[in-house]
């Protein structure tokens, strides 16, 4: 009788060493998976206009989002942006949209634009990592995200147009 006993805590201590090496080994084991930073390829450049004058307000560099998987992706994953530089988001038609800033770690301004490149509408101070819609409110054909507080400096108003350019990648 006493074998068994000593037997049987034997089996038990070592059934408990296995477990708990087991179900700590998995927990210290976690990998800390990194997202690495989207940087900015110039693709353009864009000159907005003030309507009345025709006169240029601002000219910036311009990542051009024009397929799905760059109009699903924006801004998000980035830290921050250079003042002169914007994405623009180019449609296939023109009608109402809406976006928002999920993944997106910096403040923007969205400025909507029709098929004539005219400003229809903007959301201003839109707000990192909020999953809020942001509608234009008037259909779009163009979309263009420049760092926020960016329309109030340079006053733009519906009606102003913009202009761009692409850069030929070879």
């Amino acid at each position: 009788m006493v074998f068994k006993f000593k037997y049987s805590l034997s089996f038990v201590f070592l059934l408990s060493i296995i477990s708990l090496s087991l179900t700590t080994s998995c927990k210290d084991d976690k990998k800390i998976i990194k997202t690495t930073e989207v940087t900015f390829t110039k693709e353009g450049e864009l000159t907005l206009f003030e309507a009345e004058t025709n006169t240029p307000i601002s000219t910036i560099d311009i990542e051009i989002a024009d397929n799905e998987y760059e109009t699903q992706t924006g801004l998000m994953y980035r830290s921050s942006m250079k003042e002169n530089r914007g994405m623009l988001f180019v449609f296939e038609d023109e009608r109402p949209r809406s976006f928002y800033m999920k993944n997106t770690q910096f403040a923007l301004d969205l400025i909507y634009l029709d098929t004539n490149k005219t400003i229809v509408s903007f959301q201003e101070n839109a707000q990192p990592l909020n999953e809020s819609s942001l509608p234009s409110n008037f259909p779009a054909k163009y979309v263009l995200e420049v760092n926020a507080g960016l329309v109030a400096k340079w006053n733009l108003q519906v009606g102003d147009y913009m202009s761009y350019s692409v850069i030929n990648s070879q």
